[in-house]
C-alpha cells in the first residue's frame, strides 16, 4: 500500500471518528435568556421602605420552574450583556470592595448560566473590573463571550469567542458578540488594546468556520446589539441583520435597546427579553432525527413576564451577606439637598437638576462652558438628607468628564442639533412644541405620549446666556448673547467645554453634527476627570449641601430660555400634561 493511500485512509478514518451521529428520535431544547440586567441583582432597594424590585432572585424562580418542568439537562440559560453597571451593588463590587470575589460571577455560577455576552456597559467599568470578572466567570464555567472584540497586538479575540455545550443530547455552539459601536459610547482608555469588528462583516465567516470545526447540532448567536430594523444601517443595531441574513444559525439572541421582542420563522428563532429582569426570553426548539439525520426543526418563542414578588428565598438567603454589605455602603449619609430635583423640569428650560450638573462640570478646570442633559425621563430626588443611594438617582451612569476645545461656531451648531431633537418650530400655542408622539411602549405594553428622540440627548449649555426662538427653523434658533460672566461670545474664539465621556466619544451624534471629528477627540481634549458621580460626591464632601441659589448662580451657569413666552408657556403646559398626565 502506498504512502498516499495510507494517508487517505487515515484522513477518512479521522473524518468518520470526528463526525457526530445523532440517534434517531425527537429532541427538545429550551432556551431561557436575559439581557441588560444593569445590576438588578437584589430584590430589595437598600433604603428603609424601599419597594420590591425586579431581580435575578425572581428570575431564578422562573428558571428553576422551567428546569423542573423540562428537565435541567434540556435547558440552556444565556445572558446578552450589560450586567456590570446600573445599580449600587454593581458599583460596590466594581470599585469599593475589590477584595471579595466579585458578586456577578458568583450569581452566574449559582443560577447555572451557560454563557454571557459582553455589553458596552460592561466595558464601561474599565479593564480592572471586566478583566477580573472575565477570569472569575471562566473559573466558574460561564463563558464571557465577544468574538468581535479583537486584540490589536495579535488579531485574536480579547474575550472567549464561543462556547460549546451539550443539552438535550445535542451539541450546541454559542457564539458571542459585543456592541460594534463601542467608540461612540466609551473613551478608548476603557477598551485599550482592542478594537471591535462590525458583527455583520464577520459573523457568516465565523459561523462557517466554527461549524466546520465543531459540527454542532444547534448554533446560537448571542449578541449585545439592538434588534434594529434589519436594514443594515445602524452599527449598534444588528440583531435582525444577523437573523435575516446569516446561514446556518438556529437562534439569534439580541439586547441593548431594552425593547422586548421575539420572532420566529421556519428555520430559526429570535429573542430579546428587554431589560432589568422584567422578562425571561423563552425559546423552544424541536428536532426530529431519522437515519441519523435531522429531518425537521421547529421553533417557538415567547416572553415570560417576571413577578418581582416571586424572588427565590433560598437564593436571597445565600447572598444575604453581600446584600448587607452593599446596603451599609448605600445608606451612608453624604450631605443635604435643599430643593426638589426633577428631571422632567429640564424639558421646559433651566432646572435645578441640570443646573447641578452644569455646576459640577464648570467646577472642573479649565472648563468655561458645559453641556448637560436630563439622564432619566422622570427622575426625582426629594429634599432632605442625602445618602449615597441618592447619588445613583441623580447620576445613574459611570460617565467620566472630558473638557474639550471647541470654537464658538461649533458650540452654536451643537446646541442647534440638540434643540432640533427636542422641539418643533411653531407659530401657534396650540401646536406641539416638544417633539412627542403617542405610541405603544414595548417596555410597559402600554400606550402613552413619549419623546420621538432620546431625552438624554437634550443638551443645554451652562456658562452661556442665550435664547432659543421656537418660531425659527433648525439652524437659526439659538442666539448666544454672552458668556455667563458677561464677556463677549465670539464664533471664531475657542472655548473649553465640559461634557461626558459618552458625548466626547460621539454618543448621540451631537458633536458630529457640530462638525467635530470624535475619532480625533484626543487632539481636542484639554482635561479628563473621573466619573461624574464621584465629582458629585466630592462636591458634597466640600460643600455639605446642594442649594438652589448656589447651583443656579447665573454668574456661573448663565441663563437660557425658550422664546417667545406667549407661545412657549401654553404649548409646554399642554405637552407636559400629555407626557405626565
Amino acid at each position: 500500500m502506498t504512502f498516499r493511500k495510507i494517508a487517505l485512509l487515515a484522513a477518512l478514518a479521522l473524518s468518520i471518528a470526528c463526525t457526530r451521529s445523532l440517534r434517531d428520535g425527537d429532541y427538545t431544547l429550551t432556551i431561557l435568556t436575559t439581557n441588560d440586567v444593569h445590576g438588578s441583582w437584589f430584590d430589595s432597594s437598600y433604603v428603609e421602605g424601599g419597594r420590591v424590585r425586579n431581580s435575578l432572585f425572581a428570575i431564578n424562580h422562573y428558571v428553576d420552574s422551567v428546569r423542573q418542568a423540562d428537565g435541567a439537562n434540556n435547558v440552556l440559560l444565556l445572558d446578552a450583556g450589560d450586567c456590570l453597571q446600573g445599580d449600587n451593588a454593581a458599583y460596590y463590587f466594581n470599585y469599593v470592595d475589590t477584595v471579595t470575589p466579585h458578586l456577578f460571577p458568583r450569581l452566574m455560577e449559582y443560577m447555572r448560566y451557560d454563557a454571557v455576552a459582553v455589553g458596552n456597559h460592561d466595558i464601561e467599568t474599565g479593564h480592572p473590573v471586566y478583566d477580573r470578572v472575565a477570569a472569575d466567570l471562566t473559573r466558574n464555567g460561564v463563558g464571557f463571550l465577544a468574538s468581535n472584540a479583537v486584540r490589536n497586538d495579535n488579531g485574536k479575540p480579547y474575550f472567549q469567542p464561543y462556547k460549546v455545550l451539550e443539552r438535550a443530547g445535542l451539541k450546541i455552539v454559542v457564539l458571542g458578540y459585543t456592541n460594534a459601536n463601542m467608540k461612540a459610547w466609551l473613551t478608548e482608555e476603557l477598551w485599550s488594546g482592542m478594537h471591535f469588528d462590525k458583527i455583520a462583516d464577520v459573523v457568516q465567516a465565523d459561523v462557517d468556520r466554527i461549524t466546520a470545526k465543531e459540527r454542532p447540532d444547534v448554533f446560537i448567536v448571542l449578541m449585545h446589539s439592538s434588534t434594529g430594523e434589519g436594514d443594515g444601517q445602524i452599527l449598534e443595531a444588528e440583531g435582525l441583520d444577523v437573523f435575516n441574513n446569516v446561514k446556518g444559525v438556529d437562534w439569534v439572541i439580541s439586547s441593548h435597546d431594552h425593547r422586548p421582542f421575539v420572532k420566529t420563522r421556519e428555520d430559526r428563532g429570535f429573542l430579546n427579553s428587554g431589560s432589568h429582569s422584567r422578562n425571561v426570553g423563552y425559546g423552544k426548539m424541536h428536532l426530529k432525527v431519522e437515519g441519523h439525520k435531522v429531518v425537521s426543526r421547529t421553533y417557538e418563542t415567547g416572553l415570560i413576564p417576571v413577578d418581582a414578588r416571586k424572588a427565590d428565598p433560598v437564593m436571597r438567603e445565600h447572598f444575604r451577606a453581600d446584600f448587607e454589605a452593599v446596603k451599609a455602603f448605600t445608606v451612608k449619609e453624604v450631605g443635604v439637598l435643599n430643593t426638589d430635583l426633577w428631571t422632567r423640569d429640564a424639558y421646559r428650560g433651566m432646572s435645578d437638576y441640570v443646573n447641578l450638573l452644569h455646576t459640577l462640570e464648570l467646577g472642573c478646570e479649565p472648563a468655561q462652558i458645559s453641556f448637560a442633559a436630563p439622564l432619566t425621563f422622570n427622575g426625582h430626588v426629594k429634599p432632605g438628607v442625602l445618602v449615597f443611594n441618592d447619588l445613583f438617582t441623580i447620576y445613574p451612569y459611570e460617565n467620566q468628564l472630558f473638557v474639550v476645545s471647541m470654537s464658538g461656531e461649533e458650540i452654536v451648531r451643537y446646541l442647534e442639533a440638540s434643540y432640533e431633537r427636542w422641539i418643533n418650530t411653531i407659530s401657534s400655542p396650540r401646536e406641539r412644541l416638544l417633539k412627542i408622539q403617542p405610541r405603544d411602549d414595548a417596555r410597559t405594553s402600554q400606550s402613552r405620549w413619549s419623546f420621538e428622540n432620546s431625552a438624554f440627548n437634550f443638551d443645554s449649555a451652562g456658562g452661556l446666556n442665550y435664547t432659543v426662538d421656537v418660531t425659527k427653523p433648525f439652524g437659526s434658533r439659538v442666539n448666544v448673547r454672552s458668556l455667563a460672566n458677561g464677556a463677549a461670545f465670539e464664533p471664531a474664539a475657542r472655548y473649553n467645554v465640559a461634557m461626558t465621556s459618552y458625548r466626547a466619544s460621539g454618543g448621540g451624534g451631537l458633536l458630529k453634527e457640530a462638525g467635530v471629528d470624535t475619532d480625533r477627540i484626543d487632539d481636542r481634549t484639554v482635561a479628563r476627570y473621573p466619573e461624574i458621580r464621584n465629582i458629585l460626591y466630592d462636591y458634597l464632601m466640600a460643600n455639605g449641601s446642594i442649594d438652589p441659589e448656589v447651583i443656579g448662580n447665573p454668574a456661573v451657569v448663565g441663563s437660557w430660555e425658550f422664546i417667545p413666552a406667549s407661545l412657549v408657556k401654553p404649548a409646554l403646559d399642554a405637552d407636559m400634561a400629555l407626557l405626565f398626565r
